[in-house]
């Protein structure tokens, strides 16, 4: 009966084509390591990666924002401290000018001008009269 069973497609003794075969590991293990991976290309076809693609190229795109906004900001950042410092220059510039037209407008400079420059004007001694209108 067993060679019946054998023949008809019994499961007692299957034929050694059909068992499987196995090989003994070579190393710590049977793949290959991530980095014979990368570098064969193997990674890119396992069906790990390809399923995971959109999401990849996204978090690529996100990184480039990233670094385009960081960049901007930074430049922008720059600027600022430059307008800052120039803000600072022109502003103690202002008080100069004010200070030194403030001097220049005084009566007597006005006075010593007019003699240096040789302009034959005279200070008024009189006070000016005041105009109604009727």
């Amino acid at each position: 009966m067993e060679e019946v069973l054998d023949k008809v497609g019994g499961k007692k003794d299957e034929a050694p084509e059909f068992t499987d075969i196995k090989q003994p590991k070579s190393g710590p293990s049977k793949r290959m390591s991530p980095v014979k991976d990368v570098i064969s290309g193997n990674v890119l076809v396992r069906g790990y990666l390809v399923k995971h693609v959109p999401y990849i190229i996204l978090l690529v795109f996100l990184a480039i924002l990233y670094i385009t906004n960081r960049y901007k900001n930074e430049k922008i950042a720059i600027e600022e401290q430059k307008l800052q410092e120039e803000l600072k220059n022109l502003r103690s510039e202002s008080i100069t000018t004010a200070a030194e037209l403030m001097r220049i407008s005084r009566q007597s400079e006005v006075v010593n001008l007019v003699k240096e420059r040789g302009m034959e004007l005279e200070e008024s001694t009189t006070p000016p009269k005041i105009i109604e209108n009727k």
